[in-house]
Formats: C-alpha cells, sequence, structure tokens
C-alpha cells in the first residue's frame, strides 16, 4: 500500500525482511454476517487512494496494484498487511496522544474493515459498473508535494558519486551552492534519492554553510532537513520560518549502503548516485513573527548505548527550554534494532506528563517526520521538559537482527545502533505562547457550543 493524494518517489524503501510484530489487528465486524463487499464498489477506490502510488509499473511497490486482477491475485497478502496496519506504511500509534497530523498515511478502521470483509467474502468484483475512474497518478520521479505547490524554487543537487555492489558503509560530504541571493522563509522540503539512489541512501543530512576568509566553508546555524530512508519530507506551519540563508550552500552528510536493501536494492554498482533536495519557499514579502529549527536531540540519560548478546535496553533523554516552544514534528530515530519511541511532554507547573505521541511498531525503513496539525501542535511552556524515549531489541524475537550473539555499540553504520530523534522546534515568547492558548481555549469553547 502506500501514500494517499500524493506520489511517494521519496519513500525509499520496502522492507524485504520483517520489520512488524505478528499480533493482528482488531477487525470490528463479523465477515459471516458483513454486507456484501465488492471491489468495485466498495475496495478500488481504497487501493487507488493509498496503494497504486506505489504498486505500479516505476513504483517501489514489489507489485502492481493497478486492476481487478492484481488486487484478486494478491488479496491474501492485502489483507494481512492492511489488518496488521503495515501498509501504508505510517507506523504511528492510533490510540495514544496527539492524532491529527499532516499527510496522514494511515487507513482509518473502517476501510481496514472494509478491505479484510472483501478478502474474507471471497475478493468478488461486483458489478464493473460500480467501478471509479483511474487516478491521474503523478510520475513516478516527481516531487511528491508538487501536486499541492507545483515545482520547487528551489533543487539543489549532490555531486555525483559511484556506490560498489557491495563493500562497508560510505559517506559522501559534498558542499553545493544554493543560488538564492536573498534570506527567504522555507514553506516545505523534499529530500529525494534518484534513480536506483533510492535503495542505496541511508540518510542525508543537509546544513547551511558559507565561504570563510580561510578558503573553507563554516556553518550559518540553519539546518536544511534530514532525509531517511522512507521519509516524504517536511512542511513548515503558516506563519512561522525556517530560514533558507542569503547566498548560502547545502553540506550534504549523506550515508550510503552499497548494494542496498529492501526491494529497490541494486545490488549493483551504482553510477553517479545523486541525493536531490527540492525546496519550496513562501513569498519574499511572506510575514511571520516566529522562527521554526529542526534540530537532533540526542537520547543519552542513563549512560551510553551499548546492547548485550540476546539483550534489551531502554534510552531515554530530556530538553527544556527557557522561553515557551510548539513542537511542530517528531521523528525518531535509529537502526534496525529500535522497535518502539515515544515523545511526551512534563509540565513544570503540575508536574503533569503527557505522552504526545508513541510509535510502538517503529520501522528502519519507514522513517517518519510526523507532523502535528497547527491547531494542535504541542505547546510547552518555558522550563517545560521534552522526554524522549526509545526501546532496543537485539534478541532472536527482532526479525531485523541477523545474529543475536553480537554486541551492539553506538555508532554510525547500519550494523550499529543511534539514539536521537529529529524535532522541528517554532520558539515562542510569553506574548505568542499565551495568544495560542486563547486562541485554543476560544476554538474549543466554540466547537462546545456549535454540538448543542
Amino acid at each position: 500500500m502506500s501514500l494517499p493524494k500524493w506520489s511517494v518517489s521519496a519513500v525509499a524503501l520496502v522492507a524485504t525482511f520483517a520489520i512488524h510484530g505478528a499480533v493482528d489487528a482488531q477487525v470490528s465486524f463479523a465477515s459471516n454476517d458483513a454486507a456484501e463487499v465488492t471491489y468495485a464498489k466498495d475496495v478500488a477506490s481504497i487501493i487507488q487512494n493509498n496503494c497504486m502510488v506505489c504498486h505500479r509499473p516505476g513504483g517501489i511497490g514489489p507489485m502492481d496494484l493497478l486492476t481487478y486482477e492484481d488486487a484478486r491475485r494478491y488479496a491474501r497478502r492485502i489483507r494481512e498487511q492492511v489488518a496488521n496496519r503495515i501498509m501504508p506504511p505510517y507506523y504511528y500509534d492510533n490510540d495514544v496522544g496527539i492524532q491529527q497530523l499532516e499527510h496522514d498515511m494511515r487507513l482509518s478502521q473502517d476501510d481496514i474493515n472494509t478491505v479484510v470483509a472483501w478478502v474474507d467474502q471471497g475478493a468478488p468484483l461486483g458489478d464493473p459498473a460500480d467501478m471509479p475512474p483511474m487516478p491521474n497518478l503523478i510520475d513516478t520521479d516527481e516531487w511528491d508535494f508538487t501536486p499541492e505547490f507545483g515545482q520547487p524554487d528551489v533543487i539543489v543537487s549532490s555531486t555525483p558519486i559511484d556506490v560498489p555492489a557491495n563493500g562497508l558503509d560510505m559517506w559522501h560530504r559534498p558542499i553545493v551552492p544554493v543560488g538564492v541571493t536573498e534570506d527567504r522563509c522555507i514553506r516545505a522540503i523534499q529530500v529525494k534519492p534518484t534513480g536506483d539512489a533510492k535503495g542505496v541512501v541511508h540518510h542525508a543530512n543537509s546544513t547551511f554553510s558559507r565561504p570563510n576568509d580561510s578558503g573553507g566553508f563554516e556553518a550559518t546555524g540553519d539546518r536544511a532537513s534530514e532525509y531517511a530512508m522512507g521519509k516524504l519530507g517536511e512542511l513548515i506551519p503558516d506563519g512561522v520560518c525556517r530560514i533558507l540563508p542569503a547566498n548560502s550552500y547545502v553540506s550534504w552528510d549523506i550515508h550510503l549502503f552499497p548494494g542496498g536493501l529492501g526491494a529497490a536494492a541494486p545490488n549493483a554498482v551504482v553510477e553517479d548516485n545523486v541525493v536531490a533536495m527540492g525546496i519550496w519557499l513562501w513569498p519574499a514579502d511572506y510575514q511571520y513573527e516566529y522562527k521554526q529549527d529542526l534540530a537532533l536531540y540526542g537520547i543519552r540519560a542513563g549512560g551510553e548505548l551499548v546492547l548485550k548478546p540476546h539483550g534489551t535496553t531502554m534510552m531515554q533523554g530530556f530538553k527544556t527550554f527557557d522561553h515557551p516552544v510548539r513542537i511542530d514534528s517528531f521523528q525518531p530515530h535509529g537502526h534496525l534494532r529500535l522497535r518502539s519511541a515515544s515523545l511526551e511532554i512534563l509540565y513544570p507547573e503540575t508536574g503533569r506528563i503527557e505522552v504526545i505521541s508513541m510509535v510502538s511498531n517503529w520501522s528502519a525503513v519507514w522513517h517518519q517526520s510526523h507532523i502535528y496539525q497547527s491547531d494542535v501542535a504541542p505547546l510547552v511552556p518555558a522550563g517545560g521538559v521534552l522526554i524522549i524515549k526509545q526501546w532496543y531489541d537485539n534478541t532472536e524475537n527482532n526479525p531485523n537482527v541477523v545474529d543475536p550473539e553480537m554486541w551492539v555499540d553506538d555508532g554510525s553504520r547500519t550494523a550499529d545502533e543511534m539514539s536521537h530523534a529529529w524535532i522541528a522546534v517554532t520558539h515562542l515568547d510569553e506574548e505568542g505562547y499565551q495568544e495560542l492558548l486563547d486562541e485554543r481555549t476560544a476554538n474549543q469553547e466554540r466547537r462546545i457550543t456549535d454540538q448543542d
């Protein structure tokens, strides 16, 4: 399955190894007593809106799902993947924390029930006259935000590099000019490995820098983005600014895995491997009050990350600010042994801890930046504490573990582990913080009045 409404050329890999538990999803119907469900009337639109964009020629899905015959052939597999919420690949808990997310790929429970009922009833076609028209799918090489924003205002590509068919992890760190001569505010960013690169790019971090007097480069302090396997991109809320500095360069930090992983792995030499960044800008006269940044928040409280053979562990880290902030997105990061991650907030005046987000079935090949809708994005008062937790499994119970006899340490290689989260933060002042609180209170009171 795949993303609704837009292409997913950004999504890097389909896992070739199991990454999820075998617990079946709860499907809330009795299939023996259910009304007839047909592909043409009930299921085709679900497949079209959520699956075809990847499962088609040139897409990254391992099989095509363009016709009834395609779906019928893979019906039992579709049922398993959908019922267990493995596909579409967006692994965010449905019953914990904030649920209002931008570009949320999860199927509704009604859609899941419909697909499961269809398969359990024998996957009938139904009346072909009920079949919805085929959607207009954008090209698989197109930018995913193009339907919303048009073509990027700026495209910055890394310099090409050849990646061998096998070998140890590689890093490529070119510095490339952006070509924008004035400070601008970023509206959206997508980082996209091109061609066969999508199967060999583990991650691609990008920061802005400028030439210095000694002939080198120094960071401006502004981060462009972070790409990891499977990630769509980043959206910056209206009214805030993530800065693209004037006359800046993109300093790439690209981690490459020879041979690649997943169904998109070429297992061959990739010549002229390139990673491209599309940047959509707000207009030059865009008005904003506050700045947003994206930062890596390490998880180190309680010691270094070390996994003993056949062992498990949990890491947690804390971050506080001396001013109010709004949390705009949350993206946990780890490698093959990370299984779950969460974000919590401790409120200083009451000591109350609120679970904001939980990813119980985290996937190393489907990273996502979970972008909160702006009217529910967490507001954290000065002195509030972000609590970030991650759980790791180095046992035979984790299907990603090739050899549970190994010791695993913190490190950058695919075989190592990492413990951090990427979080986008809007930095507020007390006045702005109070205005947002008052606005939300008024909206809540309005909704209650409307219901009455």
